[in-house]
């Protein structure tokens, strides 16, 4: 019932329809729908840096209060960019990687480019489902410079457990950005924010357009903006799923596990040895790596 009632619907229209009825700016349309959203999901706004929102918009979106999540400071970590539930994670196969039990996908199929194919062939992978009460904003894993952007229009097939063991390589079929940053240490990590039904647009603090449906603009779109570990990077306008690409020689840490609830700054991956002395020493040039 869940699968066919968020994805045998017109997903585009629905879709639409969501984010114009999210931005209606009306006090009593906003609490009303919030009231209606917390009585189906566990929503907890008592983290939020603002209580009365002008919008269902303004609730999605939220910013929380300082000091809300603390950003693990270890160099040796990489941490979650989101607040999310983990999903398939590891190793990947030569350059097959898994959506679900069963349903594998390749990395050619998810990224345009082939250096990025080459780079996390036998890499490490980790997907994080955002629901939609969770806060929905991500931020930079590490200390890192975001060199290029690449959007891809695509579907919005929902992306809970259940659409995941029903349709084969749905990252691959989605509405997608690939982000691809370059660490202090010289290594190129990248983060995928794939948008679901509902959730068709992405925001980048540091891009001047909103990344949805009505997007025409440049498909791929260099950019030079850096980070400080934690700092945030942009949002969703819902909830959604990100997937992080480390290449070989990062791994998971110990305490990452499928179903295991994370929040963002908590660690995630593990730099190999020879990259967490570079980032101690700050002997490799940024440029070189993009």
């Amino acid at each position: 019932m869940n699968f066919l009632l968020t994805n045998r619907i017109p997903r585009e229209l629905s879709t639409r329809l969501m984010g114009w009825f999210s931005r209606i700016e009306n006090p009593f349309v906003a609490r009303l729908s919030i009231a209606l959203w917390r009585s189906f999901a566990d929503l907890d706004l008592s983290e939020a840096r603002e209580q009365r929102f002008k919008s269902l918009h303004a609730c999605f979106t939220r910013e929380l209060k300082p000091g809300a999540r603390t950003v693990n400071a270890d160099p040796e970590v990489m941490t979650s960019p989101s607040d999310a539930i983990v999903g398939a994670s590891g190793r990947i196969d030569g350059d097959t990687l898994i959506q679900a039990k069963g349903f594998p996908y390749q990395l050619q199929d998810l990224l345009p480019q082939r250096d990025l194919v080459n780079l996390y062939r036998d890499g490490t992978y980790v997907t994080l489902r955002l629901t939609a009460s969770m806060y929905h904003r991500f931020h930079a894993p590490y200390d890192c410079t975001a060199t290029h952007i690449t959007y891809i229009s695509g579907d919005t097939w929902n992306v809970n457990p259940i659409a995941l063991k029903r349709v084969e390589k749905l990252f691959c079929k989605n509405e997608r950005a690939v982000i691809r940053t370059v660490l202090s240490t010289g290594s190129i990590i990248t983060l995928v924010p794939v948008a679901a039904i509902l959730v068709a647009s992405i925001r980048l603090r540091f891009l001047d357009v909103l990344l949805s449906m009505k997007y025409r603009g440049a498909t791929e779109i260099p950019c030079n903006a850096s980070f400080g570990k934690g700092e945030e990077m942009g949002w969703f306008e819902h909830g959604s799923t990100i997937i992080v690409f480390a290449p070989k020689g990062f791994v998971l840490c110990d305490s990452v596990c499928e179903g295991q609830i994370i929040r963002m700054g908590q660690p995630l991956i593990r730099l190999p040895e020879t990259d967490y002395s570079v980032a101690d020493a700050g002997s490799q040039s940024l440029a070189r790596m993009m």
